[in-house]
């Protein structure tokens, strides 16, 4: 009878225990991120919510915060309506040209600029390629002064080319298109020679419309580029007619009377564009980086 005796299970005690040590390190993770993340979005709603105030009522409700501090229950539309009128509403328009032009001749330059660099072989290639790398390891404010006094002797300060210019050959850009048109197979390029297709047909058709991640990746770091500048147009664009949206909030804010409501208004619509291209084309940028470098 005693062999008929069925064994005790063995205790399982331990995967619990780690399993319930893996669920308490999810939990507090995840409420840190919360915490992280609320902290940077607190600000911006803040922003957001005195934007839709007069201007007088912008620091009305701080001491002691409340929860007006955070919400109105009187929106208004008219520190935006004002910005149609202002020139900050010329300026925000300006560097939406500027960097809409930017994204469409940069990618032609640096697309084929990297087709160059991957799809032929030459001497002194790796010293121009480490050129082109250490391009955007400089910083560019380092180069603006100097470059800014070059502008102006070609008569090329207070015009949109001599804004536009210095954002079209991105070394970024030229290094994420090269690495990604270097992962297309050879056999491909072979194909397209022996249907009698020259080199520019090969960039066209084969090239270009594989590497339609990587363009939107390079088209978004071209635009933030220039979105986001403020020394180059601080020395280029001087006048009211050339003004950008980071030159005319920062000159608001220099001003002895200032309108808070409509600054914030400038300041939502200089955050909120960038945003929502970056949120409508994340999935292409993250394609283009994982698959970059991959073959």
């Amino acid at each position: 009878m005693d062999s008929m005796t069925p064994t005790p299970p063995v205790p399982q005690a331990a995967p619990r225990r780690r399993l319930s040590h893996r669920g308490a390190v999810t939990v507090w993770t995840t409420l840190l991120v919360a915490i992280v993340g609320l902290a940077f979005f607190l600000p911006l709603w803040w922003t957001f919510v005195n934007s839709l105030r007069p201007g007088a009522e912008t620091f009305r409700y701080l001491a002691p915060l409340s929860w007006e501090t955070f919400f109105t229950l009187t929106p208004t539309a008219g520190n935006y309506l004002a910005l149609l009128d202002s020139d900050l509403g010329r300026a925000i328009g300006n560097s939406l040209l500027v960097s809409l032009v930017t994204v469409a001749a940069g990618l032609v330059v640096c697309s084929t600029a990297a087709f160059g660099l991957s799809a032929f072989r030459f001497r002194g290639q790796g010293a121009l390629f480490a050129v082109v790398i250490l391009s955007f390891l400089i910083p560019f404010d380092a180069i603006a002064i100097p470059l800014a006094s070059l502008f102006r002797d070609w008569n090329l300060q207070n015009t949109f080319l001599g804004l536009i210019l210095p954002g079209i050959g991105n070394g970024m850009a030229i290094f994420l298109l090269r690495t990604f048109f270097l992962a297309i197979p050879e056999e491909l390029v072979e194909a397209g020679r022996l249907d009698g297709l020259g080199w520019w047909g090969i960039f066209t058709r084969i090239y270009l419309p594989l590497s339609r991640p990587a363009l939107i990746g390079a088209g978004l770091m071209l635009f933030l580029f220039q979105w986001q500048a403020y020394v180059w147009p601080l020395l280029m664009g001087t006048d009211r007619e050339h003004i950008l949206g980071p030159v005319a909030l920062s000159n608001l804010q220099g001003q002895f009377q200032v309108d808070y409501g409509v600054l914030f208004a400038a300041s939502m619509v200089l955050v909120v564009i960038p945003l929502a291209i970056i949120l409508g084309f994340q999935r292409y940028f993250i394609q283009s980086v994982t698959t970059t470098g991959l073959k």
